[in-house]
């Protein structure tokens, strides 16, 4: 072993120390020798007396000073190993292999004294020594043994490195790798933040949507006795909880409650609201409510801000569902039953009057719809157009993809003397001209990103949206008039009752009633679908604003090349579990997505099927119409739509799916359905 050995460092030049001297001495011999010979000789004398003591004295001195280094190494390192061994932490070195070579007396406690030379994988069977190796220095791997949770720390080393900085003593052949391994037993502390965040007060609100309605459903004796049923039932059912409850308004709780009973109500997807929804005591109407929760918040007010924002979002959705909302992340339970028409139009009328005062403190008015446009967008954004020229402002429509489906209506506008050459513009065409005292209103869509630009957001704050699709957990930012209703058959039957009451005066041109009527139409399946009295009452004002219902069904007459795809994707559908599933080819077709929703309107007419699913490819993503039958018999398709990325409402959803095909587009939403069926959540 001595042979192997070097010795390095300071010490290597201390040991050098007497050849220096000698050295010295020689020079010195040499120049009293060339003053005086007899003193130069008798110093010589002296200088091969010390060479050869300096020489038997390093010859012999050298392997014991070495035995006495090696053996102030192992002392020290018997204090370094009995150091380890006393270390409260676990502690082990594993070899490259993955082989334990040594432990301390703490991992003698947690894995036993019987597994040295045995693999880490063998002791802890999670851990995967092969990706350990992958590591640059050091990696952490949770590691739960005997009930006990350790954050395991795996660092590399390299005993050539070692070597190498070793001051004392270096060795020609190290080996390649060991690994050292320290346990972190967090499990103490991982259960105090667990309990913490499970103690943490959670705020939440719980609205009667429909409560006036309820109560004008019911006789008058019996009002008192199902406003004491209702609130008996939150009570009593919030309590269970453990939740302090009070009652602030007559349709109104606002409750508190520890973060680990919201996980308990969530498992059972808000039963209270199938609970409220089934007390009939007489009233013809169905008592419905909407549930706020604001989770993982910083402090008590942010938890009841998002409580709140989670109740404007439950009720943009349509109400009769509960929406927890936790940062960013939004989870939606309920909202099966269907969306009530209501019976007054107070709130359009009140929503009309804004939006005048709104366009008359602008100086131009700028109408957005969706992306692919479809004639309910291009027919409200008419509609909301000719509000705007009736108040004296200039207007614009932002279209950037005339569909086969537009092209009939938009055709009537372009070249006609009645209009502006700039009537219609692109979304880049539009960032031009917009600026702060523009006000931008969005129609039929009220995803910032389905809108036709996205970009215009940021050219002014004044932003209007009118939609009859419920509200997903991505929606426009502060706009400073929202106009949501779910209930409503279509954008055009909004736009229509707003017009009623926007000024005085107001008169469609033919043509813009026909582009109006068509959105109804469509929307509606031929008034077929989602039908309401308002909505017959909207088709109407309509007819009398000079809509001719022949002249809008000869204009959106199919051609032959759209009746045979359809026709080709009905043939080929399948039915699986009351559910249709079709693929509509997209060669040939100027505007594929419209005839997917047409095929999946027809499919509807099948009997025994409940909801349709058609699959349109087009370029890199997979288009998704989807379409449910009203009432019990249909699902809501809205929300299987959500789970893949979509929206829409109840009966009429969609989804774009990018890199995928047909057929994975297909599998993911039978997969879909069947875990939301599973959960019950559909």
């Amino acid at each position: 072993m001595n042979n192997d050995m070097e010795i390095k460092g300071r010490l290597k030049w201390y040991l050098r120390w007497p050849i220096i001297l000698n050295i010295i001495v020689a020079l010195m011999t040499l120049g009293v020798f060339l003053v005086d010979r007899r003193c130069g000789c008798l110093m010589g004398v002296f200088f091969l007396v010390h060479l050869v003591f300096s020489v038997l004295i390093s010859f012999y001195s050298k392997p014991a000073l070495a035995e006495e280094l090696i053996n102030f190494g192992l002392e020290y390192g018997q204090v370094q190993k009995k150091l380890l061994h006393g270390l409260e932490v676990p502690y082990g070195v594993l070899d490259s292999s993955g082989k334990l070579m040594w432990q301390n007396e703490a991992l003698v406690e947690v894995i036993g004294n019987l597994v040295i030379h045995k693999s880490i994988q063998t002791i802890f069977p999670s851990v995967n020594f092969e990706e350990i190796l992958k590591m640059e220095e050091k990696c952490y791997v949770e590691i739960i043994h005997n009930g006990r949770i350790y954050r395991t720390e795996f660092c590399r080393i390299h005993v050539e490195d070692f070597a190498e900085h070793n001051s004392l003593v270096g060795f020609d052949h190290p080996e390649n790798l060991l690994v050292a391994m320290f346990m972190f037993d967090e499990t103490e502390i991982r259960h105090y933040i667990r309990e913490n965040q499970e103690q943490r007060l959670v705020a939440g609100i719980i609205f009667i949507d429909n409560f006036e309605e309820a109560m004008n459903s019911t006789e008058e004796v019996r009002r008192s006795l199902l406003a004491a049923l209702i609130e008996r039932k939150i009570t009593k059912y919030m309590q269970s909880y453990d939740a302090i409850i009070t009652k602030v308004e007559k349709d109104r709780y606002v409750f508190v409650i520890n973060h680990k009973h919201v996980s308990a109500i969530q498992s059972s997807r808000f039963s209270i609201l199938d609970e409220v929804r089934e007390i009939n005591i007489g009233n013809e109407m169905s008592v419905t409510m909407c549930i706020g929760v604001g989770m993982n918040a910083i402090s008590y007010g942010q938890s009841y801000g998002w409580a709140q924002n989670a109740i404007d979002l439950a009720l943009g959705r349509g109400g009769d569902q509960a929406v927890v909302k936790a940062g960013d992340k939004i989870s939606y339970y309920g909202g099966k039953t269907k969306q009530v028409e209501k019976g007054t139009r107070v709130k359009a009328r009140v929503k009309a009057h804004a939006l005048k005062q709104i366009i008359l403190g602008k100086d131009r008015v700028v109408i957005m719809g969706h992306k692919i446009g479809d004639v309910d967008s291009f027919g409200s954004a008419i509609g909301v157009y000719r509000a705007a020229k009736s108040l004296n402002k200039q207007a614009h429509i932002v279209i950037n993809e005339i569909t086969t489906s537009v092209r009939p209506i938009i055709d009537t506008f372009k070249n006609n003397p009645d209009y502006e050459p700039d009537m219609f513009l692109k979304s880049s065409e539009a960032a031009a001209i917009m600026n702060m005292e523009t006000a931008l209103v969005v129609v039929d869509v009220n995803r910032p990103s389905y809108t036709e630009g996205p970009e215009l957001f940021e050219r002014t704050k004044t932003v209007v949206i009118l939609d009859h699709h419920r509200q997903s957990s991505e929606s426009i930012e502060n706009p400073v008039l929202s106009y949501i209703e779910p209930y409503a058959s279509s954008a055009c039957e909004m736009v229509a009752e707003i017009l009623q009451y926007i000024t005085d005066g107001v008169r469609l041109k033919p043509i813009e009633a026909d582009a109006m009527f068509a959105g109804l139409m469509i929307d509606t399946n031929n008034f077929s679908s989602k039908t309401g009295v308002r909505t017959f009452e909207a088709a109407a004002f309509l007819k009398k604003s000079g809509a001719d219902i022949t002249r809008v069904h000869l204009a959106f007459r199919d051609s032959m090349e759209i009746y045979r795809a359809r026709a080709e994707a009905v043939r080929h559908a399948h039915m699986e579990n009351n559910m249709a599933y079709a693929v509509c080819s997209a060669e040939g077709l100027e505007s594929p997505t419209i005839v997917g929703a047409q095929v999946a309107n027809e499919l509807l007419n099948i009997t025994g099927i409940k909801a349709s699913f058609v699959f349109t490819r087009i370029k890199e993503a997979v288009y998704v119409s989807a379409r449910s039958m009203e009432g019990s018999d249909g699902i809501n398709v809205q929300l299987v739509m959500e789970r893949v990325g979509g929206g829409g409402h109840s009966t009429i959803a969609g989804a774009q799916l990018l890199g995928m095909s047909d057929e994975q587009a297909m599998e993911l939403v039978k997969k879909t359905i069947m875990d939301m069926q599973k959960e019950g959540a559909i």
